[in-house]
């Protein structure tokens, strides 16, 4: 019976792409809370612009596109909050599907592991009988010999 576990080298594999791809998803939430506080000083910046109430009408035209320049930096963050959000959910698949890949070969680790302790026992087991049969054909035998001493 062969010992040695052949998959190891695919079980360190596995989780070395476990590991990939949590860190992947460490990533994406880090941009997506850089992107989440971008969104909030640009909130921040629109709601400062506020419109003029008075001044000359190319002043308040100015204003007004920059207010609109400002809204669309908003979106724009808004935007890459949505952007990374589903660039984390596709990273979550993928650590789901490296966590599911991992684990079938842990799996298989595990039911090796039980076969060779089976099998352990199995021979351990079958030596003790022969002991205990050698041990008590000898002790018969002892007995015999003694018997036809006296």
């Amino acid at each position: 019976m062969n010992r040695l576990f052949r998959l190891g080298p695919v079980l360190r594999a596995r989780k070395a792409q476990e590991d990939a791809a949590r860190g992947a998803v460490t990533q994406t939430r880090a941009e997506i809370r850089e992107a989440q506080a971008l969104v909030k000083r640009r909130h921040l910046d629109l709601v400062g612009a506020e419109a003029p109430t008075e001044g000359t009408a190319r002043a308040m035209v100015a204003s007004l596109v920059a207010r609109q320049s400002l809204a669309a930096g908003l979106f724009s963050a808004q935007r890459m909050v949505h952007d990374a959000e589903q660039v984390e959910r596709e990273r979550q698949a993928i650590l789901a599907d490296a966590a599911k890949r991992r684990r079938a070969v842990e799996m298989m680790a595990e039911r090796h592991a039980e076969i060779i302790r089976a099998h352990d026992l199995r021979v351990e087991q079958a030596a003790l009988d022969e002991l205990a049969v050698t041990s008590k054909a000898r002790n018969r035998a002892r007995n015999l010999v003694e018997g036809s001493t006296a």
